[in-house]
């Protein structure tokens, strides 16, 4: 019996031996392991492939055997056309010997063409994500693109002639290995024993907002640490031009980082490429809860909360999404992740973003503002921000209250100078071995890395105990502290940095 390799992403991805018996039997390709109707199709474009190139090649002509292939595991449900030429292969290689250490992905023709298919890209893209290294023998048309993913050696053929003879002419195998590299990785940089791909570019800059120092910091805090957000202030102070900025000082993406966020869009059928940038999503207070969050009838597709993975999620008008949407974000904010289960599938997503939201203090939103009269009612007030829980906001680690008044003549920091500050305190989180950054730190690592000298300890315990904190709001407070000091470049968190941190915390 010989195998070969592939993967199925029917709910989640899956590496899938392929495996080939022949046996004394009635001549037929029977083919089990849970395979969907396109795998079962796949036995008549294999026989024609096969039937064509026996004219020319000996061990294309079908054995009268009986034919056995195997999806292993088993148990796991898999689709799709890419398994044509692994199972084609394995019928004429059965008296050869090759290196079976292949992962080989397409989809055949009738007339023996290999061809690319619609999800494989997206299965290519999540296997980098899993595997640290891997020969692909893959279509040609799809193998120029593939050849980017930094991780792989990539080998392209255009027919199964082509296949066959890649596994049996060491000098034709090398002539079809395809180099090729994405400009993105050309460009990076090291901090500890990671390799990171860094933003260089500004097109939406802080400098555009005037007089708003209080929030830059802010956002040079929560972009440091990916830390929530929330701003509230009168319509037109600089809330939304604030977290549209704050994409381009986060810090940098890992490979593996670009690689997983490029993964995820290939599954929001869209042209996915590499990109410095971290995803930022911002759906409309509108939008329906199964497209927030994932979902659908029967496949259990993805939503906006996964599409925002290591990059921003950000809500704009954030009293306006109704109470159950709100609530429902509880679970991937504290979690950082979120289960979808539907009738045929059932998966799990990443969601390791940093929430960002942006409201008005009142309906009118002239509360704040000094020179113009708010005619909201206090019951008017109450009524527009129902939605938002306390729960919710306990769940937020730096609440802005940003000012009305705009001093025109004080531009204050640029994207440029909030960068330096984020990388100062994003090399101090990775020096210290950090597998997350500080606001996605569970409670052990908030005990290991967040250490307090006296003076802050006390301040903290003195908030807690005046302020009514939860536990949660305690260690939001820790984790944002964390992030100051390391911007400040200091390893213990003293009580200036604890002052600051609880300055960031919402009070109603």
């Amino acid at each position: 019996m010989k195998s070969l390799k592939t993967a199925s992403l029917s709910d989640t991805l899956h590496i899938i031996s392929i495996e080939a018996s022949l046996s004394r039997a009635l001549p037929a390709i029977d083919i089990v392991g849970l395979a969907g109707a396109s795998i079962k199709e796949s036995s008549t474009r294999v026989k024609s492939a096969l039937n064509l190139l026996s004219n020319s090649l000996e061990e294309a002509k079908l054995p009268p055997l009986r034919i056995n292939i195997n999806l292993s595991p088993s148990g796991v449900k898999k689709d799709g056309s890419h398994f044509d030429l692994g199972i084609a292969l394995l019928i004429m290689l059965q008296k050869r010997h090759f290196n079976e250490d292949f992962f080989v992905f397409g989809e055949l023709g009738l007339d023996g063409a290999v061809k690319s298919s619609a999800e494989l890209f997206s299965i290519l893209l999540f296997l980098s994500t899993q595997v640290s290294s891997a020969k692909i023998l893959l279509p040609k048309d799809i193998a120029l693109k593939a050849a980017m993913i930094p991780n792989f050696e990539v080998y392209a053929i255009s027919s199964l002639e082509e296949a066959f003879y890649f596994f049996t002419n060491d000098e034709f195998a090398s002539s079809k290995k395809v180099q090729a590299s994405h400009p993105l990785f050309e460009n990076t940089i090291k901090i500890g024993n990671k390799i990171f791909v860094p933003n260089l570019e500004f097109p939406m800059d802080f400098k555009d907002i005037y007089g708003q120092d209080r929030a830059k910091r802010a956002c040079v805090i929560s972009a440091a640490g990916f830390h929530n957000i929330i701003f509230e202030g009168s319509p037109g102070c600089g809330k939304s031009m604030s977290a549209k900025r704050l994409r381009y000082i986060l810090p940098p993406q890992s490979k593996e980082e670009v690689l997983k966020a490029c993964a995820y869009e290939s599954l929001n059928a869209t042209e996915a490429d590499f990109s410095a940038l971290r995803p930022f999503r911002s759906p409309h207070h509108t939008s329906t809860r199964s497209s927030i969050f994932g979902g659908g009838s029967s496949v259990a597709k993805i939503g906006e909360v996964a599409l925002a993975n290591g990059g921003i999620l950000f809500f704009d008008e954030l009293p306006h999404f109704g109470a159950n949407i709100l609530e429902s974000l509880r679970e991937p904010l504290q979690d950082n992740r979120i289960n979808i289960s539907r009738v045929n599938s059932k998966i799990s997503y990443d969601t390791k973003f940093l929430f960002v939201g942006a409201m008005n203090p009142c309906p009118c939103g002239n509360a704040l503002n000094t020179e113009l009269v708010c005619t909201c009612s206090p019951k008017d007030i109450k009524r527009y921000k129902a939605s938002i829980s306390g729960a919710l906001m306990d769940r937020i680690d730096l609440y802005v209250l940003m000012s009305s008044q705009i001093d025109k003549t004080n531009a204050g920091l640029d994207s440029g100078a909030m960068s330096e500050l984020v990388m100062r305190g994003f090399r101090a989180q990775i020096s210290r071995g950090q597998s997350e950054l500080n606001g996605k730190l569970d409670e052990a690592d908030i005990a290991k890395y967040c250490l307090c000298d006296k003076a802050a300890l006390d301040v903290i315990q003195r908030a807690a105990s005046t302020y009514n904190l939860s536990q949660r709001a305690i260690n939001k407070t820790l984790k944002v502290a964390r992030t100051i000091a390391d911007i400040a470049q200091n390893e213990i968190i003293a009580k200036e940095h604890a002052l600051e941190a609880l300055g960031y915390r919402f009070r109603a």
